[in-house]
């Protein structure tokens, strides 16, 4: 089954983050990365841009609304994610367990509706 494990972490903190806390970070997504493909589990994985950078999209009685920036004001920001295939829920947490995400912020595992 696959599953999405969403990373949000705070982008502010991230940026105030000396050079070396980044390669430290870094170093663990690879890592992490490196472990996931050679379980062979990682379907996609990416990091994301900044929220600023985002624009929103809203339909409300036919009018299309285009905003810039995030829909939401929140301490932590959608960063990037991995899609893994897994056999099941429990598998799944144990990867996010293991995500550097879980530790600089939170992981939200969701698992995909196929269509």
């Amino acid at each position: 089954m696959k599953y999405m494990l969403l990373i949000y972490s705070n982008e502010a903190a991230f940026e105030a983050a000396s050079k070396a806390q980044v390669e430290e970070v870094v170093g663990a997504y690879q890592a992490y990365t490196q472990a996931l493909t050679k379980a062979g589990v990682v379907v996609a994985s990416d990091r994301l841009q900044r929220s600023a950078s985002a624009t929103t999209v809203r339909t409300a009685d036919g009018k299309t609304k285009v905003l810039n920036g995030p829909y939401a004001e929140t301490k932590e920001q959608l960063g990037g994610f991995y899609m893994i295939d897994v056999p099941d829920l429990d598998a799944a947490l144990t990867w996010a367990a293991r995500c550097p995400g879980a530790t600089y912020g939170v992981v939200e595992v969701r698992p995909v509706w196929a269509m």
